[in-house]
C-alpha cells in the first residue's frame, strides 16, 4: 500500500491550498482517514480527521478555516486550507486505517511540506 500527498507549497499568509492524498495498492477498504503535520522540534499533530460514512472532526486551531473530504471511489483524501498562517507551516502527512490481505492497518503517507510566508 502507498499514500502520495500532493499540493503543498508556499503560499502567503491569507491564502489557500488543496492537499491531496492517495491510496493506492493492496486495499479492501478504507476506514478513517487524517492529516497531520509536523513542524521540526515538535511532536506530530492531528489536524484533521474523515470516518469511512464522512463523519469530520478538527483540531482547535484550524476549526473553521480547513476542510477535510474524501472520494472512497478514488481512495483519496483531501485537505482544503484557507486564510492560512504563518503558524500553519509545517510537514503534512497523510494517515490512513487500511484493510487489506494483511488485516487492519495504518499507513502513512510520505509527507508534503506546506509554508505560508510572506
Amino acid at each position: 500500500v502507498q499514500l502520495q500527498a500532493f499540493g503543498g507549497g508556499l503560499v502567503q499568509p491569507g491564502g489557500s491550498l488543496r492537499l491531496s492524498c492517495a491510496a493506492s495498492g493492496n486495499i479492501f477498504g478504507i476506514n478513517d482517514m487524517s492529516w497531520y503535520r509536523q513542524v521540526p522540534g515538535k511532536q506530530r499533530e492531528l489536524v484533521a480527521s474523515i470516518t469511512g460514512g464522512g463523519r469530520t472532526s478538527y483540531t482547535e486551531s484550524v476549526k473553521g478555516r480547513f476542510i477535510i473530504s474524501r472520494d472512497n471511489a478514488k481512495n483519496t483524501v483531501y485537505l482544503q486550507s484557507n486564510s492560512l498562517k504563518p503558524e500553519d507551516t509545517a510537514v503534512y502527512y497523510c494517515h490512513a486505517n487500511i484493510y487489506n490481505s494483511r488485516g487492519l492497518n495504518i499507513y502513512w503517507g510520505r509527507g508534503t511540506l506546506v509554508t505560508v510566508s510572506s
